[in-house]
């Protein structure tokens, strides 16, 4: 981003925020106040937070709680979040307040900024609490974000790896069904196995971990899940559910 700065104003006073930044006040003070490890927030995580702000757009204009045409705008900018063409924004360090209250904020701030671009001469403008924020809480939010962020990073990425290393296990252990070795028990030398044998023990471990990621709650809190049912990018069945 450019050396050029705006002025944002918020109930502490003005701060300067860098001119090209989607993200506003309360996104400037936290990454002044928690310079701690200069990692930020990771894009499963920032892929979430899109998918709960989407979401809870979604619901709030169907109960009237915020215009329609603004929850249309929040949606779209939510969608970039989503597909990560906006992660550039996000430049909290992970080392923050406990709640995550400043990267709840920072994406709020972001999607109401380019709510506003994408959808120009809106009657109202997007605010980051009166309408992203609307009927949540950091203490909510973010806690869901990390479990949906975990969730699809266990179904798109770990389990097809485990099953893959299961596999692996399975065709190595025949390819070598003939090897004996010399078993262990307590760091001591134990009965004759064959190799396949000791890899068929972690094989068998493998389906029971796999069941434990498939059955990871996603939800915090109740009313989350409306949200996430309601948005069109949550395929995903929940695990109390019947299929």
């Amino acid at each position: 981003m450019s050396k050029a700065y705006r002025i944002e104003k918020d109930s502490m006073g003005e701060v300067k925020v860098p001119q090209e930044a989607l993200y506003g006040a309360q996104t400037q003070r936290a990454v002044e106040n928690f310079p701690v490890s200069g990692i930020c927030i990771s894009r499963p995580l920032i892929h979430a937070m899109g998918v709960i702000k989407q979401g809870a757009a979604k619901v709030n204009a169907e109960m009237e709680n915020i215009p329609k045409d603004v929850a249309h705008a929040i949606q779209l900018a939510a969608q970039e979040v989503i597909d990560g063409k906006l992660d550039e924004h996000f430049p909290i360090d992970i080392y923050q307040t406990g709640s995550g209250t400043s990267s709840n904020m920072n994406a709020n701030e972001v999607i109401a900024h380019r709510a506003m671009e994408l959808v120009p001469g809106l009657k109202v403008k997007v605010h980051p609490n009166d309408h992203l924020h609307f009927g949540q809480s950091s203490n909510d939010t973010f806690p869901t974000a990390i479990r949906i962020a975990g969730f699809l990073e266990a179904k798109n990425t770990l389990i097809p790896t485990l099953i893959f290393l299961r596999e692996t296990f399975l065709k190595k252990g025949a390819e070598y069904s003939h090897v004996v070795k010399t078993g262990r028990t307590h760091l001591m030398d134990a009965m004759p196995v064959t190799f396949e044998q000791e890899l068929i023990q972690i094989w068998n471990f493998l389906p029971n971990s796999r069941q434990k990621f498939q059955n990871l709650p996603v939800s915090h809190f109740g009313k989350q899940k409306i949200i996430l049912k309601h948005n069109q990018q949550w395929t995903h069945r929940f695990p109390w559910e019947p299929n």
